[in-house]
């Protein structure tokens, strides 16, 4: 196949080129309306084209490559050690640029990898996008994998997955499969997702839903949350309402609205629900605070309960020392030494050393050593330990009242 080459540091008036063409640095060429290549278009140094290009294959080598129009390119885009900057729009069955790609209108392509920066003025769609530095793209990015090994900002997103080594931004969207982010994730509106993993901060700003969470540092919703699982390794703020499988928190975590669990609820340090709080069973370090707790297993809580309406579960312990503000309901409760509650309703109530709570009623009721209370009634069996004192007569009912919850 035939050579056209544009000599270094020219200035050429090209139309239609039958062959391959050459543009040596420092060329400059000019378009009669489009620029046709029948075969490969080789670019070298700095060079620019005025106005669109069509080509079979485009390689630049070393080179910094200004198209001021549309670039579309049948095969492959190759830009070894290289620049490229595209005014119009960039179409192409593959690109692989090593440095810089900048696009001001739509991309298109198979594959798209870059080694430092991809920025994007327009839309992109893709099968697969590959960035090791920078990513910037104000339109709507549709792709299946998209990796990135720095920052990524991006508008609304359509994707399976995403992988991002530093921090990224997103206007919000849907990835289906999994989101994985070792720095900062932060999304500006509704987003879904299969799954997200950060290891430092997430923040979701828009009403979300998604499968797993896992969080290494700091996450927060401004909105509404949906969820399989939620992981924080740190602290956690949710500011609408939360519905999910299960929840696992190492430190601190306040929910504006009411929390629905279908699972287990673990919390290291502690939980405070603005509205309801239900699940299966709990297990709180620190604090658990609640307008109203429900819960259809076990609950134990480490330093104090503070709720209105009152904590119910089938089975209850409160640890030594722990406090509680509002009623208590089990089937099973446990108040260890020390503790301090106010009224505790249950099937079994047992009150260990020194520990005080104001009205007690039960099927069967246990009060330890020195246990301070105001009032017993119980159906079936009292039993007290030494210096265990009730500021009124314990009263053997035939029934009791109505529990709360």
């Amino acid at each position: 196949m035939t050579e056209t080459t544009v000599p270094k540091g020219s200035r050429v008036r090209l139309g239609s080129v039958p062959g391959d063409l050459r543009v040596q640095a420092g060329a400059t060429v000019e378009v009669d309306g489009q620029l046709a290549v029948a075969g490969s278009a080789r670019f070298e140094g700095r060079s620019e084209v005025l106005g669109d290009l069509r080509c079979g294959s485009l390689e630049a080598d070393d080179a910094e490559v200004t198209v001021r129009g549309n670039l579309a390119v049948a095969g492959d885009l190759t830009a070894r050690d290289s620049r490229l900057e595209v005014a119009g729009s960039l179409a192409a069955r593959s690109v692989d640029v090593d440095r810089e790609l900048r696009v001001a209108g739509p991309m298109t392509a198979e594959e798209i990898e870059v080694g430092g920066l991809l920025e994007g003025g327009a839309t992109l769609a893709a099968r697969a996008v590959s960035v090791g530095g920078r990513f910037r793209l104000a339109g709507k990015l549709t792709a299946e994998k998209v990796e990135a090994g720095g920052s990524v900002d991006l508008a609304e997103v359509d994707l399976e997955t995403l992988e991002v080594g530093g921090a990224i931004r997103v206007a919000g969207g849907a990835v289906r499969r999994s989101i994985e982010v070792g720095g900062k994730f932060s999304a500006e509106s509704s987003i879904t997702f299969g799954s997200l993993e950060v290891g430092g901060v997430a923040r979701l700003r828009g009403a979300s839903k998604g499968g797993s969470i896992e969080v290494g540092g700091m996450f927060s919703a401004d909105q509404d949350l949906a969820f399989d699982s939620l992981e924080i390794g740190g602290m956690g703020s949710i500011d609408g309402n939360a519905a999910g499988g299960k929840v696992e928190v190492g430190g601190k975590l306040d929910v504006r609205g009411s929390l629905t669990l279908r699972e287990a609820l673990e919390v290291g340090g502690a939980i405070g629900v603005g509205e309801s709080l239900a699940g299966t069973q709990a297990k709180v370090g620190g604090k658990m605070k609640a307008r109203r707790a429900t819960f259809t297993g076990s609950v134990e809580v480490g330093g104090a309960v503070e709720t209105r309406d009152g904590l119910k579960a089938s089975r209850i312990r409160l640890e030594r020392k722990s406090r509680a503000s509002g009623p208590i309901v089990g089937g099973e409760v446990e108040i260890d030494s020390r503790a301090q509650v106010e009224d505790v309703y249950g099937d079994r109530i047992e009150l260990r050393e020194r520990a005080s709570a104001r009205n007690v009623v039960g099927r069967s009721v246990t009060l330890g050593d020195r246990v301070r209370v105001d009032s017993v009634q119980y159906t079936e069996t009292l039993e007290q330990g030494d210096d265990a004192r009730c500021a009124t007569p314990p009263q053997k009912v035939d029934s009791l009242p109505k529990f709360p919850l």
